[in-house]
Formats: structure tokens, sequence, C-alpha cells
């Protein structure tokens, strides 16, 4: 019996950690092989490679799950004898739809190594194997299992050993060191396992090693990484012994109870870039963490973020149509998140997720919802369609111009002098009158920023000259002034001798502001006046901002000289 284990990815730099790890607990007792898609590739294509096979096992997520069922009918045109087995979160819950099915044979429930051990060793007479769901004779047969899986039969499992080694450092690398979370928020399928298992500790380490040495991204699926303190800085210690340059390592941290002696090692010990964190605040609102089983002190998690941010990548989550979360509380979460400026900010709309408590108790709040995954909210008695379809504008402009690094300097002016989310819903609504959402340039997203400004803030000169920054920093090749005229051939011509720059290497953008960027920059202090700025380009990397601080102390004299000229 040839057996294969098979997923559809999202995207191509995505890896499956669960075939992986049911590919080295069973590559020994049968014919057995894994194969990774993605989601965009050819389903014909996918199918007749799957098609060769006795048996196909897929493990499924609300990212793959219709395009799984897609391949799934397609194999079985063209090998009706074939047999097709499901797993994962996506088909572990309201699973009976599923299996009726025609061309689904067998659900794998909950965790598969088990199950899925006993049947490749008991096929085809797989009757009694607990955790499986299977027709036979039209008849419905499902055992539930009650015991959880022994972590301890993980040892001496590599799940990426059988990777070739040079396609390791290209892929997101996912890593589990515990199973479960303490906590019980209602619209998250963690919180339907509270007991949190770890790993051995020796496996993690060796498992860990090797990605290091070979991969370059590894992501830690741990929902709360820092619940033991201890093991959380032993395996800090560890990566900082034995990382490579090239290592990325990123955590699902709760910030609000992140320990001091944690917070003192990062500080102390951690280089800066290593570590990514992914935090998920999802509401400032009390009442709506509450409604949803959720604890959560904002206050702490924000003096936690502001406390190591220097040195750690920050990735926050807000989630907008949480129960009792209105209008004006989605508003007040964005903009009091937003002004932590972290790197990234997700904004990700409620999803009820199959065994979820808030998908069961969805018409106590008159919740709507997509039927198809991701089961995303449509409306509720807290928000209207109209009310979500707006703050989907929003969305976009929060993801197209903060996370995409676009308009930084920008947007941190208008967190603090403006509201944020009220600015780049604007944007959003603008953009959509006269551009395309999915199609568009560099050029089309900051000319409607600057039609929203001369709209809206048409007073604001600091504003201008911001987008003027940083339209100018978007470009590796010097582009052609935005907003801001450059200074005179004279004036340019003086700069340059004064400050004795390369221009056989570089070309310089320099002009005149109403302020001091630096200040602004780095402090949020507004100082108004006449300041030149200027902007180095080398046509290959990101342009530099030319100040006194990254000047040696002859140029930084002249730099100052010439701040204080008529210029």
């Amino acid at each position: 019996m040839k057996i294969l284990l098979a997923t559809l990815n999202a995207k191509y730099i995505h890896s499956n950690l669960a075939i992986r790890i049911l590919y080295s607990l069973n590559k020994d007792h049968a014919d057995l092989a894994w194969k990774e898609f993605t989601i965009k590739e050819n389903k014909d294509e996918i199918a007749a490679y799957c098609a060769a096979f006795d048996v196909v096992a897929f493990s499924c997520y609300i990212w793959n799950f219709t395009q799984t069922l897609s391949v799934v009918q397609k194999i079985k045109a063209l090998n009706p004898h074939i047999k097709i087995m499901l797993g994962g979160p996506e088909v572990s819950y309201e699973w009976e739809p599923v299996i009726a099915m025609d061309e689904i044979d067998y659900i794998v429930i909950g965790e598969g190594e088990t199950p899925f051990q006993q049947f490749i060793q008991a096929y085809p007479n797989i009757h009694g194997i607990l955790g499986i769901v299977h027709k036979q004779n039209e008849q419905i047969h499902y055992l539930p299992t009650i015991k959880q899986f022994d972590l301890n039969e993980l040892v001496d499992k590599n799940p990426y050993q059988y990777d070739p080694p040079k396609d390791l450092f290209n892929k997101v690398l996912y890593i589990e060191t515990s199973r479960g979370c303490p906590y019980k928020c209602e619209f998250c399928l963690a919180s339907l396992d509270n007991k949190v298992r770890y790993l051995p500790m020796a496996d993690i380490k060796l498992n860990l090693l090797h990605m290091m040495q070979h991969g370059r991204v590894i992501k830690f699926l741990d929902r709360t990484f820092n619940v033991k303190k201890d093991f959380t800085l032993e395996i800090f210690q560890f990566i900082l012994d034995h990382h490579q340059a090239q290592n990325v390592f990123q955590f699902e941290i709760t910030a609000d109870i992140l320990h001091p002696d944690i917070i003192q090692f990062i500080k102390e010990k951690v280089p800066k870039g290593l570590f990514r964190f992914e935090i998920g605040i999802q509401t400032v609102n009390q009442l709506a963490n509450l409604e949803v089983s959720r604890k959560q002190n904002f206050l702490k998690t924000k003096g936690v973020i502001e406390q190591v941010q220097d040195k750690i990548e920050m990735h926050l989550d807000l989630i907008v149509g949480l129960p009792l979360d209105y209008w004006a509380d989605i508003k007040y979460s964005v903009e009091e998140v937003f002004k932590l400026f972290a790197p990234e900010l997700q904004l990700g709309f409620l999803k009820f997720l199959k065994g979820t408590p808030m998908r069961d108790k969805h018409q106590q709040h008159e919740y709507k919802y997509d039927p198809l995954p991701p089961y995303q909210i449509i409306s509720s008695k807290y928000l209207s369609a109209q009310e979500l379809h707006l703050i989907t504008l929003m969305e976009f402009g929060l993801e197209a111009y903060w996370n995409k690094k676009r308009i930084i300097h920008t947007l941190k002016y208008v967190s603090t002098n403006y509201s944020a989310f009220d600015f780049l819903l604007g944007i959003g609504e603008l953009f959509g009158k006269t551009k395309d959402y999915h199609r568009h340039t560099l050029k089309d997203l900051f000319e409607i920023v600057h039609e929203y400004l001369n709209m809206h803030h048409a007073e604001d000169r600091i504003l201008k000259q911001l987008l003027a920054i940083d339209y100018s920093l978007q470009h590796k090749v010097k582009p052609g002034a935005f907003i801001i005229p450059e200074v005179s051939k004279e004036q340019k011509n003086e700069v340059i001798q004064q400050l004795q720059l390369q221009t056989k290497k570089h070309r310089y953008l320099i002009f005149n502001l109403d302020f001091d960027f630096t200040l602004l920059d780095t402090k949020q202090h507004l100082v108004q006046g006449n300041y030149l700025f200027i902007i180095q380009y080398d046509g290959v990397q990101q342009p530099i901002i030319l100040t006194p601080e990254n000047l040696d102390s002859t140029h930084k004299i002249a730099m100052n000289q010439l701040q204080n000229s008529s210029l």
C-alpha cells in the first residue's frame, strides 16, 4: 500500500509540520511518502501526482480546505479506487457533512499521530481504531479518542531531517515545543486544550539546532511561549549560544505576563532584530475581552512592549467583530495600539472556526458569518455590514501604507496630531474612487495621500513635507521631486562642496524643511524652523538620510553650519 501525506500550503515559503511529524513516526512501517503543494498550483497537476498512490492523506486548514476538496474530486475522477483521508483542525469538528461526501473515506479527528499509526498498521481492517471516522456498508463509524498523544514519542524524531538541507533556507520553518494553551479565548481553537504539554527539552534543542544550521526564519507554534519563565529563558539562551547570522526567530507572546527576568534578559543579552514577538492584543475594550473569556491588561501589555521594542521586532494583532466591540471601541483600540508604532499591526476580522464556543453561541450576538472558509463575520448586533465594509477600507490603508512601510513618518505624525483611524479610512475610501485596490503603482499610492491631504489638511505644511520624505525614501535610485522642490542648483553644489559628498558614487536629493526632522522622528518632538534635509542614493541599497549624527566630526560641524545658514 502506497500512502502519500500531503497538504496545500498558502505559499511556497511555508512548511507543514504535521505531515513531517507523521512521516518521521511511520516511515519505517509503511510505503510512505510526503509532498507539499500550494493553493495556487494547478489542481489537475496536483491530482495527477496524487492519483498514483493507494491512500492520500491531506492536512486541512481554513486557508486550504476549499482547494483541497477541489483536488480530492479530481483525484477520485482519475482513480476511483484511491482512498482519501483528511486530518487537521478544519475537519476535526463538525465533520459529519465532510464524511458524507462521496470523495472522502476517512477523517482523523484531533491529534493524528496515534490514529494514523494504527491505521497504516491495521489497514484495511480499521474498524475499532479510536479517532478515525470511516464509512462501512453506508454506515458512518467513529470512536472518539480519550487519551492525548504522549509527546515523549517524538524523541529522536526530527521533522526536518528528511528535507534536503538546501531547501530549508528559503522556507519558514515551524517548531512546536509544547501543545495546549492555558487560556480560554472563545474565538480560538487552542482554548479547547487547556493542558499545556511540553516536548522533551533535549529533542527541542537538537531539532532547533538543525533548523538554525540550515534554515533562516524559525517560527515557534506555541500559543503562549512565555508561560514558564525558566523554560523560556533556557530556549532563549540556547538560541543565543547557537544561532547563525541569518536566523530570525518568531514567538507568540502574552505580553502582560512576561516575567521581569525575561524582560531583563532581553534588554541585556538579545541582539536587536534576532527575535520577533507576535502579540495578540485583539481589543483594548475590557468588556469585549471578558465576554469571550479573555484576560488581558492592556496597560501592562503596553508597558512591556515599550520596554523591549528597541530589541524586539513587534507584530501586534487586533480582531474586528468581537462581542460588545462597537465602532467607537474598535476605533479606540486601533488608535491606542497604533501609537505603539509596531513594525506590523495586523487587523483581522472575527472568524467563526468550527469547534469554538464563539461559533456555537453566534446567535446570542446576532452574528451572521460566511458559511464557507474562513467563516468571516458579515454583521452582528454591534457592527453593521456597512460598518464592517468601511473597516476593510481602513484595513487596506493600514496594510498598504503602514505594514508595507510606505508612509511611516507621515502616519506617526498623524497619530500624534490627528486620528490615524480616520486618516487611514479616508485614504482607503478615496483610493477606491479612482484607483484599483488590487492593481496600482507606487505613484498611485502616494498621489492618493497627497490628494487626501489637499482635501482635509491643506494647511498642514509639516504633514505634506513628511509625505514628500516618505516618497523619497521608497526609491533606491534618486526620484524626481514630489511635493517639495529641490534647492537650487547653486545651493545644492554649495552643500555638496562643504560636506565633501561623493557625487561619483552617490546621488543626492536636497530640500528645505520647516521643522527639525531628526527630533520629530526620534522624539516625536516638533521644533519648527528652517532645516536642510539630504537623502543619499546609491542605486542598490535603501537610501540614507544624512544627519549630523551619521557624519564624521568635520562634516558634522559643516552640516550644523549649513543648518544655521539661510539655505
